[in-house]
């Protein structure tokens, strides 16, 4: 595929991976058309600071509203959908809105693409709808877990995109980022909320310290969107990006604390620990899959990645409020 000219659709391209994701479509040439979700202040998001924001064309809306997102749509060769709710603590509390962003949202992108006759759908799974590994590493056809109502949403989302596909031979890729990290992330992520708490004290408070994660770097993950759309053997397939290296929360807490330079002390916060049973406690990637058809693989290690987290967040930690816990 040659981006130069494409006419490009990202959904939720004000967010954290969606806003690099228009930067990288930009830089390939793409004619990107960036869907940010409607607010009073016209606000862009992250592309607000956006290098590329003249280079966009942007238009606000909501995903759960089919004319909306049939009007950002209609022209369109691609279409990456990123928009979600995807805090998993909000989730406890307000799960009727993951249901109408996430699956509801979902069904709209996936309509429209039929009518339209969009190319190409890329939909964003998340490593969450696997729950707790059991058995690791996690291949894409590892038991699909509903362990919070975020978690749940996006399978019923996954599922979606997998009748269209099947049902009306709509062709869709499934990306299945794992915990992807980097610059312009939110403090309800853990690697921000780290690093915030290190930059402005000694202490990190934190919930459970024993799960581990699969780590990905932002631009890693960027790479396997974009791959996933050029490549036409990914059509109907879930591709897993991830970094297939796991690490505890207590484990990166302190690899975050050598990197900043200081001895931190690490208080569990039993606000933040999630309810029991709907804890994951393991994750960890096999990406055999995204290797051998997308020829995809990550080339920012965990370290060079929070190394560069760590510089961005020193230079923006004004926007962020470390003592106070973000759901």
């Amino acid at each position: 595929m040659k981006w130069n000219g494409r006419r490009v659709l990202v959904t939720g391209a004000g967010g954290f991976i969606g806003s690099h994701l228009a930067e990288r479509l930009v830089a390939n040439g793409a004619s990107v058309r960036a869907l940010v979700h409607y607010n009073a202040l016209g606000t862009w998001g992250w592309l607000d600071q956006s290098p590329v924001r003249d280079q966009l064309e942007v238009c606000a809306g909501d995903i759960c509203d089919r004319d909306s997102v049939r009007q950002a749509m209609t022209g369109m060769e691609t279409v990456f959908h990123l928009a979600a709710l995807i805090a998993i603590p909000y989730s406890y509390h307000a799960p009727v809105s993951y249901m109408r962003t996430n699956v509801e949202g979902t069904l709209n992108v996936l309509q429209n693409a039929r009518d339209l006759n969009v190319e190409r759908v890329i939909h964003t799974s998340t490593s969450e709808v696997y729950g707790t590994a059991r058995s690791t590493p996690i291949n894409e056809a590892h038991p699909l877990q509903g362990q919070s109502p975020y978690s749940a949403s996006k399978i019923g989302a996954d599922k979606m995109a997998e009748a269209f596909h099947l049902s009306f031979g709509l062709p869709v890729v499934t990306v299945r980022p794992f915990n992807t990290f980097g610059p312009r992330q939110s403090a309800r992520a853990v690697i921000p909320t780290i690093i915030t708490q290190c930059l402005r004290g000694d202490a990190v408070r934190l919930g459970s310290l024993h799960p581990t994660r699969d780590m990905n770097f932002i631009a890693n993950t960027v790479s396997g969107f974009v791959l996933a759309a050029e490549c036409s053997e990914a059509v109907g397939k879930t591709i897993n990006l991830g970094s297939g290296r796991e690490i505890s929360i207590g484990d990166l807490a302190q690899l975050i604390g050598r990197l900043v330079g200081k001895p931190i002390e690490i208080i569990t916060d039993d606000a933040r620990v999630r309810p029991e049973k709907s804890e994951v406690e393991r994750l960890l990637a096999d990406t055999a899959l995204a290797q051998s058809v997308l020829g995809w693989k990550p080339e920012i290690s965990l370290e060079d990645g929070l190394r560069l987290t760590i510089d961005w967040l020193r230079q923006h930690l004004e926007r962020y409020r470390p003592g106070v816990y973000a759901i």
